[in-house]
């Protein structure tokens, strides 16, 4: 969960000034003594220090509140969740157009920020379950709002705090401050993620055992916080006014040289399709578009890494709610591994400057397209890792036999009476079954036959049963014997030893009472649940007591991962016995397993996207490089697509096989992408115009007439 591509393209301003020669400020030391350090660049970082806060706070325990409030399926709440980064970074390109075009970066900021804030509000007040206010709509309204405005202002912030500073004079200072710019929001995501899942499961607001009203709200009155700050700087802000949509420009110059090629190709043949353009664009702008298309060109495969980096918030989340994150006197909540990447993210930085890079160096790697393939290689072997660490959780998980077989449970609830039983079930002929006990047969074939005999024996004074059951294909049927002694009786019901999908403890109560007793589960704060007969009692995470009328029979702190039977039996006017079964094992497979895997996407990470934007800004021409910037969003958004399409398709029932699908794409889109780093002809953007090779013949011929054209828009 590293800060995005706004945190990783810092040094790009540094870079691009004063046409790329903002090193040479050696003559200018003097001059920087004289200008003091912007004021207004502390508004600036306190904005995106909370706005941080905000978007990661919220986003951290997005799927959990999807799931397990508003009872999405985990293949949906993944669709939601990557259909809303989707649009986050779609609405970049829509930000920097509003900017660049019309309202300027500062106005920009403060209105999309308005929007932003009304989005976490309407998520907040959505989430508070006494309002009643149509939560699912007000969460998809909410979301969409955030992402317009967190979109809206990523591509504004951090060159605006570029504005702030003179150049060249101050170019170290400005080094200086994406320095703090990286830090405030790294540090704004580590808090936020460490802070809402503790409000969201151990805070408690309005008879809930949760707060998730206070998790949203939180994040909301920081981005409220935000905007306060980023406004009392107006007065020192420098505010330059918008410059034009180069992005529209690029644009109009693709589709005029393709109409060009349409109908020109043959009375006047060019070399390239853009240089029908020329003599409406001018040969500058024509050849900026040809080296931002060859770039582009590089960024065919790149989608498929985001794929894979963004379901840290939303497949490895769901991952560890069927991990175990019990250490003793404190619990890893599932949502917060997700800081495993910010923390990383800082001290692998270091490493690989220091120590990394200069042993890959030395084994010939040093050029910028090896590192963004190995990169996107890391990146596949941590979804290997995360398979296997899959596979391993699988067994824990308890799920329904396949087609062709049934799961079969028998349990006794009769006092004083132990049974021994007969059947023509296969390889279950014969067991005995004690009072309050239970027997399971997980895999019986029934392609064949479906009706088997139960014949049960009990000791003196118990009354004997014979039944005729039937289990049904692709399903658990589940018989308890009830009763008395005397005229006992064989129940059956449909059971569900799967695991909750939404994080809940399943918990069925099969109780043989003698008069009418409420049966209740109690909680410390959340309302009382009443189950009636074999029904199934999902319960949040919390402690519960299990009451049979005032009678406190059983205590249990519910967590996600249990599946859990109860057989108890009246044997006096207040008496009660039990005996409590797991249906499924419960969640054993501790959480820091997942560390492997996190740990070698975020050296993917560091090798793919900063060596990424750092090789494509230096490729790309001056004019270009806020193009590049939204078209390297525009990869994000593509990718997270990428992931809405595979989760809709269900294409596995085991989410192992998926992360295996995501590894194998990742490792044939790196072939693809070694195979275009090959072809790739590098280029300085810093050659002037005049020193390009000179046009063929056939170019100058198809140029004649046209003396040094001018740029012009329609």
């Amino acid at each position: 969960m590293s800060e995005e591509q706004q945190s990783k393209d810092l040094a790009i301003p540094e870079k691009s000034v004063d046409n790329g020669k903002a090193a040479e400020v050696t003559d200018t030391e003097g001059q920087q003594k004289k200008l003091p350090y912007p004021k207004s660049i502390a508004f600036i970082v306190g904005n995106e220090f909370c706005e941080r806060f905000n978007y990661y706070g919220m986003r951290t325990i997005l799927v959990i509140y999807l799931t397990r409030i508003l009872l999405y399926s985990q293949d949906t709440a993944t669709v939601i969740y990557h259909v809303f980064t989707m649009l986050v970074y779609l609405f970049c390109i829509l930000g920097a157009f509003i900017s660049d075009s019309w309202l300027g970066k500062f106005r920009t900021i403060v209105y999309l920020s308005i929007v932003y804030v009304i989005g976490s509000v309407v998520i907040s007040l959505g989430a508070i379950e006494p309002l009643n206010i149509a939560p699912v709509a007000m969460t998809i309204l909410g979301l969409c709002l955030i992402a317009l405005g967190s979109g809206g202002i990523k591509p504004c912030v951090a060159s605006f705090g570029g504005d702030q500073f003179k150049l060249p004079e101050q170019a170290a200072q400005m080094a200086t401050f994406f320095s703090i710019f990286y830090f405030s929001i790294n540090a704004g995501s580590l808090i936020s993620t460490t802070v809402t899942p503790i409000l969201r499961q151990d805070v408690h607001c309005f008879d809930n055992e949760h707060c998730y009203p206070l998790a949203f709200g939180v994040p909301a009155v920081l981005m409220i916080i935000a905007i306060v700050v980023f406004i009392v700087g107006r007065p020192m802000y420098v505010n330059k006014p918008p410059e034009g949509n180069t992005f529209a420009l690029v644009v109009k110059a693709i589709s005029n040289g393709i109409a060009g090629k349409c109908t020109q190709r043959k009375t006047n043949p060019q070399a390239h399709f853009l240089d029908y353009a020329v003599p409406k664009y001018g040969r500058q702008l024509v050849e900026d578009v040809k080296v931002l298309l060859r770039v582009l060109v590089l960024y065919i495969p790149i989608p498929i890494f985001w794929a894979l980096f963004d379901q840290q918030g939303s497949r490895w989340t769901f991952q560890a709610t069927m991990m175990n994150g019990n250490l003793g006197s404190v619990e890893i909540k599932p949502e917060q591994m997700q800081l495993a990447n910010p923390l990383l993210i800082l001290v692998l930085i270091p490493c690989y400057e220091y120590a990394f890079y200069p042993l890959l160096a030395k084994i010939g790697v040093s050029r910028p397209l090896q590192k963004l393939t190995i990169g996107g290689i890391l990146a596949g072997l941590a979804f290997v890792l995360s398979a296997l660490v899959e596979l391993t959780i699988v067994p824990t998980y308890g799920t329904l036999p396949s087609d062709g077989l049934s799961q079969f449970r028998i349990f006794n609830a009769v006092p004083n009476c132990n049974y021994a039983i007969k059947t023509n079930i296969p390889h279950h002929e014969e067991f005995n079954l004690d009072f309050l006990g239970y027997h399971e047969a997980l895999t019986v074939n029934i392609e064949k036959q479906k009706s088997f005999t139960l014949s049960a024996t009990g000791n003196a004074g118990c009354n004997p049963i014979s039944e005729n059951i039937e289990l049904k294909n692709h399903a658990a049927i589940s018989f308890y014997i009830t009763g008395n002694a005397n005229s006992p009786k064989l129940e059956s019901y449909q059971d569900d030893p799967e695991k909750s999908e939404q994080g809940f403890a399943m918990i069925r109560v099969l109780a043989n009472l003698n008069q009418n007793v409420k049966i209740i589960f109690k909680p410390q704060i959340n309302k009382e649940i009443e189950v009636n007969g074999t029904s199934l009692a999902e319960l949040q995470q919390a402690e519960y007591d299990l009451m049979f009328g005032d009678v406190k029979i059983w205590h249990h702190y519910a967590k996600p991962g249990d599946v859990i039977t109860i057989v108890a039996a009246q044997t006096g006017s207040a008496n009660y016995e039990f005996k409590e079964h797991r249906i499924a094992p419960e969640n054993s497979v501790n959480i820091f397993w997942q560390i492997p895997q996190y740990f070698v996407l975020t050296l993917g990470e560091v090798m793919f996207s900063v060596t990424g934007l750092e090789f494509s800004y230096s490729q790309a021409p001056l004019s270009m490089k806020a193009v590049l910037q939204a078209c390297w969003q525009l990869t994000i958004a593509i990718g997270n697509l990428i992931v809405v399409i595979i989760a809709e398709i269900e294409i596995f029932e085991n989410q192992a096989y998926e992360y295996f699908l995501f590894a194998g794409l990742m490792f044939i889109d790196m072939m693809l992408f070694m195979l275009l780093a090959m072809r790739y002809k590098s280029h300085d953007p810093n050659k002037p115009l005049d020193s390009l090779e000179p046009p063929t013949e056939e170019e100058e011929s198809g140029k004649k007439g046209i003396i040094n054209p001018t740029f012009h828009e329609d």
